[in-house]
């Protein structure tokens, strides 16, 4: 009787919870951003609906970083708590059946319980890329800021350098629904540096954290500075310039 009472539990039992990281890669162009929007597409609500649908409950998609309408990710990562027991292969492949094309998962792996991609992270790198030449293909168009007027590149090489070590980045951040909390905003970067070759500029930076538009606004600092407004280039100036287009940034890669 015993072995019996105890057989039934454990066809009763629920499955155990499984904490999923997801590495996904997506072109942000036709999504506002990362973060879910009502009435908009985004790239956590497409993947909240698809994981809700295959666990017959709400399921939250966590995210290690809200990046902005237009923006590209070559390597987010994400994290969601899951009962189904679906192999982690036929999960990745059945999520990015369902996925627009746009949204690709890389990778599924499980982690401990407590893992959050964007709390666990030391560090994130974006890439930010520009076309020199007089004209730009049809095919970077969409992946890379246009901009074929006269710029000194050695200037903005050597501001970029100033971007390193821990700054307060507030003059670089827009306005934000999470100002309210009073969060610092001290960030530390590892490294800031632009290339330029071929007619292309590529500016890569790597740091603890980012606040919104900062990377963008870094860029179009860098680009003052390339047409000559600014004259410190060993100092952060106080005010940025310009916000730099979405669509020539990438999300490359976070490390935890």
């Amino acid at each position: 009787m015993r072995q019996g009472f105890a057989l039934g539990e454990a066809r009763l039992a629920p499955h155990l919870m499984r904490r999923i990281k997801i590495k996904l890669a997506y072109d942000g162009g036709g999504f506002h951003g990362w973060q879910v929007q009502p009435g908009l597409p985004t790239v956590q609500g497409a993947l909240e609906r698809i994981v809700s649908d295959m666990e017959g409950a709400p399921v939250h998609v966590a995210g290690s970083g809200r990046t902005d309408a237009g923006v590209h990710a070559l390597e987010q990562v994400a994290a969601f708590t899951i009962s189904n027991p679906i192999p982690l292969d036929n999960l990745r492949m059945a999520v990015n059946r369902l996925l627009p094309p746009a949204i690709r998962v890389l990778s599924a792996e499980e982690v401990h319980p407590g893992f959050h991609p964007r709390f666990d992270a030391i560090a994130k790198t974006y890439e930010y890329r520009m076309v020199r030449e007089p004209v730009c293909s049809p095919f970077e168009w969409p992946y890379a800021h246009h901009y074929p007027y006269r710029l000194d590149e050695e200037r903005m090489i050597r501001l970029a350098r100033a971007f390193e070590g821990e700054h307060d980045f507030t003059a670089y951040a827009a306005s934000d629904d999470r100002d309210a909390e009073g969060k610092s905003k001290v960030r530390r970067v590892y490294a800031s540096t632009l290339e330029s070759g071929a007619g292309r500029m590529r500016y890569r930076i790597r740091g603890s954290g980012f606040l919104k538009h900062m990377v963008r606004n870094i860029v179009g600092t860098l680009i003052e500075a390339g047409k000559g407004n600014i004259e410190d280039l060993t100092a952060l100036p106080a005010k940025c310039g310009p916000t730099a287009p979405a669509k020539g940034l990438f999300l490359v890669g976070v490390e935890y």
